[in-house]
């Protein structure tokens, strides 16, 4: 499918399902606003999926993969050859998403977006490769534009495909040796900041990488110049194939009126390029959690999104948003489970 066409069809919530559903709210056998933000959860669930009191039954969590180029300039404690590693932990059951999967009875899909590596081919192996990686954004662009768009529709017919076998709430999350600095580099072109306050320790560097990274950042923003009107321009310049297909995830899923929850830093990048792309995206994100990365909050507030969570994570995978789908569920068991004081037969509040 087309990316324009995937854009317009990405609609605003639904007012009514909304209107409905707050007033149910108000009539559960519970004082009004009682069960705080998971009554807004609610309610904004309900605007989604168009529907009053919404179901949540199909789980499915995303764990896209790529490898980045700028990891030569010394950004990350682990050596490239982790993602493949990693991409077959995955496969094979033996990850923290696939444990936290479980936990809420969601399915994992993983997808090499760009694994510089060739992968042996499995049944539950996603291949919608890009290329091998993509080149080092402190050098020059991390792909080109006809890339960025591949990795954008790449991600939507993911979700497609997923909708056929059962999706009603989408979970983003990836895995990617040093894809926490074009996620910085991302974020500081959006948002106009100085590299050194979004950039963080990812996966545990030491204040000389730290230092090297934030080089990194600044360089590949001096070189390139990504344009902040011009979201596909951050993609191809200093972004990244999984990031570009996350947030190709993140269109298709709005497209189809399915929530989406954003897992962690890098997962809020691409949901910065999916908003850039289509501002009536952002309603149907959810923010998991914030993560321990330095900047995540400050990219969460530029999207103007809450996270449901705060639990010093930084892993990635998607393991914040399988945690936080089971909160989404929670918000509609309550909204269509609960008793109203009529049902009860339990006396509302004196006026």
């Amino acid at each position: 499918m087309q990316l324009e066409s995937i854009i317009d069809q990405i609609a605003p919530l639904d007012d009514p399902a909304m209107e409905a559903a707050r007033a149910r709210q108000d009539a559960l056998t519970k004082p009004t606003g009682s069960l705080g933000r998971l009554e807004a959860l609610s309610i904004r669930l309900a605007g989604v999926f168009g529907q009053p009191t919404p179901e949540i039954r199909h789980k499915v969590v995303l764990t896209m993969a790529g490898d980045h180029g700028v990891v030569d300039e010394g950004v990350s404690a682990y050596p490239r050859q982790v993602t493949a590693l990693m991409v077959d932990n995955f496969l094979r059951g033996g990850a923290a998403i696939n444990v936290l999967a479980r936990h809420v009875g969601a399915r994992v899909v993983v997808v090499d977006m760009g694994v510089a590596a060739e992968l042996a081919l499995k049944a539950d192996l996603v291949v919608k490769k890009v290329a091998p990686g993509t080149a080092n954004i402190a050098r020059g662009p991390a792909m080109s534009r006809e890339q960025a768009l591949q990795a954008l529709t790449a991600g939507a017919d993911v979700v497609e495909a997923e909708l056929e076998r059962g999706l009603d709430i989408l979970g983003i999350g990836e895995m990617g040796i040093g894809n926490t600095t074009p996620s910085a580099a991302i974020a500081a072109a959006l948002m106009g900041c100085p590299p050194h306050d979004l950039v963080g320790r990812g996966t545990g560097v030491d204040d000389d990488g730290l230092t090297r990274k934030a080089l990194a950042v600044q360089r590949a923003l001096s070189v390139n110049r990504p344009d902040p009107a011009d979201a596909l321009d951050v993609l191809a310049k200093v972004g990244g194939f999984e990031i570009g297909g996350m947030a190709g995830a993140m269109l298709a899923a709005a497209a189809h009126r399915r929530p989406v929850v954003v897992d962690g830093f890098i997962s809020t990048a691409a949901a910065m390029i999916a908003v850039g792309l289509a501002p009536q995206v952002r309603p149907y994100l959810i923010a998991a959690h914030c993560s321990q990365e330095r900047g995540h909050r400050a990219m969460l507030d530029w999207l103007d999104m809450e996270p449901l969570l705060d639990l010093d994570m930084r892993l990635g995978e998607g393991t914040g948003a399988a945690l936080a789908i089971s909160l989404a569920e929670a918000a509609c068991r309550i909204l269509r489970e609960m008793a109203t004081f009529e049902d009860a037969g339990i006396p509302g509040k004196m006026e």
